[in-house]
């Protein structure tokens, strides 16, 4: 059974704290729920850290590494822990990956949450996108609540990492339109052809996208009532929608 001291422990625990990958490059994946849906993504696992209790729920060829409750209690990152802890490769794509296919591709620009994150990821995919961008200064997606959040889909859709720079380039390299949203924007998202190969920016969940970025976009908007903006999650799960909606 490992202690509290062993290095894998300290590794994982350490990943956990800074919301990043450990130092052997894998990303902590807490629960059945994302243990199971690694099985269905076929994703590489490196490890499964369990407790004894939890042991006895996985098939019997299933190796893991024992661990007491007490020493789960300080390594994870979850309040009401299930007693299992999955470390998994989540596979970074080259930047041109993200615009295959009939490009749908959604940036994360200045996005800090990483339940936000997540939580976008999985309308990514949920709705048909390419893949999504996580562009600097946005959360890290190995982060284990951006993972949690993503319910799995940052296991199987892909994404990438880079700057505004290399980003713009090869938006405009493809000649493809970009759209921000934007609360206050003259047009609303049924009024933009998203049927269309496009790629989408949703900005921070206080400022929004940043004005030197927004001038190199079209702003649109969600029709509301009563409320101006909306969480960055939730707007990118309607522009998402509306996008699918129009490709239907």
């Amino acid at each position: 059974m490992l202690g509290v001291h062993h290095p894998l422990l300290k590794s994982i625990r350490k990943a956990a704290q800074r919301g990043a990958r450990t130092g052997d490059g894998f990303a902590v994946a807490e629960g059945f729920h994302l243990y199971n849906e690694a099985l269905r993504s076929r994703t590489p696992i490196g490890a499964i850290l369990a407790t004894e209790r939890a042991a006895q729920q996985l098939d019997e060829s299933v190796h893991c590494h024992l661990i007491d409750d007490a020493t789960l209690a300080q390594i994870s990152s979850v309040e009401n822990s299930q007693g299992l802890i999955t470390l998994l490769t989540l596979n970074e794509q080259p930047l041109p990956r993200i615009f295959a296919g009939r490009t749908l591709a959604i940036a994360l620009d200045g996005i800090q949450d990483p339940g936000n994150a997540g939580a976008i990821v999985r309308s990514a995919e949920a709705f048909g996108a390419s893949g999504v961008v996580f562009l600097k200064g946005s959360a890290n997606p190995w982060n284990p609540k951006a993972l949690r959040a993503s319910a799995g889909s940052l296991l199987r859709l892909p994404f990438a990492l880079a700057d505004w720079d290399t980003f713009l380039a090869e938006v405009e390299t493809r000649n493809l339109p970009l759209y921000s949203a934007h609360p206050r924007a003259e047009k609303r998202i049924d009024e933009v052809p998203l049927k269309d190969p496009a790629a989408i920016l949703i900005g921070n969940e206080g400022r929004g996208v940043p004005a030197d970025h927004e001038r190199h976009a079209t702003p649109v908007r969600i029709p509301t009532e009563n409320v101006e903006s909306l969480n960055a999650a939730l707007a990118a799960g309607i522009l998402l929608y509306e996008a699918r909606r129009q490709r239907s």
